[in-house]
């Protein structure tokens, strides 16, 4: 027990920055492209939609191990990004098409009379989907967003195939050092487990603070 706390915590915790960073990049590129992706579904032509739809579809229907396989590859094919960074981007790729779905559905929720309240008032239908629906879909969007919040903490994991070092990396160094896979794999299963509660967590309270009140 004290060769855990004193071995095997301390040196798997010097992955959890870059399992973080990882995250934190996936979650917020991929919250950007699958925004543009929604809004080109919802209001762009019938062109656009279809295309959307079919590349979100194909990015859905296949494992994500080789989604990142794929994108890693295809990336470092045109340009020449550390593992870290073309990881990040391939996980962010795969999160925008779920984040597309999450937040189409959200901007279907908002009643589309208040677009023709907004386009009467005299907005633009830029303007009117800037401050009238977007706000409102963004709320409509917590729940389901914060389990893909989940879901991203742990396919954050997935990088250690291209030789990331977070903490499954860690794990497994460790692991090859000391004979011990089963001890460090369980450290591991509990750092994971806390960063999705936590995760959890705080959008639950986020939720609650930004519910529209009745």
């Amino acid at each position: 027990m004290t060769e855990i706390f004193s071995g095997l915590i301390p040196y798997i915790l010097t992955g959890l920055q870059v399992t973080l960073e990882v995250t934190v990049l996936a979650l917020g590129m991929g919250f950007l492209i699958g925004l543009a992706l929604a809004l080109l579904r919802v209001y762009g032509g019938k062109a656009s939609s279809s295309i959307i739809a079919v590349v979100t579809m194909v990015i859905r229907a296949l494992p994500h191990i080789l989604l990142l396989l794929l994108a890693y590859f295809a990336i470092a094919a045109v340009v020449n990004l550390t593992p870290f960074w073309a990881g990040s981007l391939s996980l962010a790729i795969i999160s925008s098409a779920y984040q597309c779905e999450i937040l189409r559905g959200a901007l279907l929720s908002v009643g589309a009379g208040q677009m023709m309240a907004a386009r009467t008032l005299g907005m633009t239908r830029l303007q009117a989907i800037r401050h009238i629906i977007l706000p409102q879909a963004l709320r409509q969007a917590i729940p389901a967003w914060s389990n893909e919040a989940a879901i991203v903490v742990k396919d954050s994991s997935l990088v250690y195939v291209l030789g990331v070092p977070e903490i499954l990396r860690k794990a497994q160094y460790y692991s090859a050092r000391t004979y011990q896979p089963f001890t460090a794999f369980i450290a591991v299963a509990v750092v994971y487990f806390l960063l999705t509660f936590l995760t959890n967590r705080g959008l639950s309270a986020l939720e609650r603070k930004l519910r529209t009140p009745g």
